[in-house]
């Protein structure tokens, strides 16, 4: 039974939005990375792979892993765009929690035309950011490099203030708007534990004791140490 034409085209979407997601940590990205963020196989992920590389959507580097080409990057910040300006409407104008407007969002950024997406933003007034503190495109134009460091790269004593969950997912989401660390929140890293152990922080309310891999998600901007006079 052949695929429907709408499914394979999300499929490819899919792809191409993981791909941008991932690109900031691998450059390029393993298959096999990207098979663990979409939870397939790596035979079925080699298997897109090839018909997004036919399709000049991506670039393969043997051992190395996949790259989008400029029109793929387009259509990931396609994706990326609707799915971003559908949370805001979400959180912003409907009251949905901040961690369900993510998978609400995911079911609604494939089958959005352009006409209701452009008329979205300049009903939500253009913003900038989704409520995660991701970055928006605006039809294809780039995206800056976010100048923020994720939780897991930071020394203790260092402070910041939490930018963005990045990528996102549903899972984390729920974990951390339990326990409400959200971008804008100021906090300190006042412990980690050795052999790759959890980080604790602090912020004004309360400390918190994050694994690793969660802590790999949030980003920060740090603050500048001051120096001694």
């Amino acid at each position: 039974m052949s695929v429907p034409q709408h499914n394979f085209e999300e499929s490819i979407e899919m792809y191409l939005k993981t791909i941008s997601e991932l690109s900031g940590k691998y450059d390029p990205v393993p298959i096999a990375a990207l098979a663990e963020r979409l939870g397939i196989s790596n035979v079925s992920a080699n298997e897109m792979i090839h018909r997004l590389k036919d399709r000049a959507l991506i670039t393969h580097t043997p051992y190395k892993g996949v790259a989008l080409t400029e029109s793929g990057l387009q259509r990931a910040q396609q994706v990326i765009r609707r799915h971003h300006l559908w949370e805001c409407f979400l959180v912003n104008k409907l009251g949905i929690s901040w961690q369900q407007a993510h998978d609400f969002a995911c079911r609604m950024e494939h089958t959005t035309d352009r006409e209701v997406i452009d008329a979205l933003a300049a009903f939500l007034d253009h913003p900038e950011t989704c409520p995660h503190g991701n970055q928006i495109p605006y039809n294809g134009d780039t995206i800056p490099e976010p100048q923020d460091t994720p939780l897991s790269d930071l020394a203790v004593g260092q402070r910041g203030t939490i930018a963005r969950i990045h990528p996102e997912s549903t899972l984390v989401l729920e974990y951390l708007a339990a326990r409400e660390l959200k971008p804008s929140l100021s906090v300190e890293v006042v412990e980690i534990a050795p052999f790759n152990g959890p980080i604790t922080i602090q912020t004004a309310q309360q400390s918190h004791t994050l694994g690793r891999e969660v802590a790999t998600y949030i980003y920060l901007l740090v603050e500048k140490e001051k120096e001694n006079s």
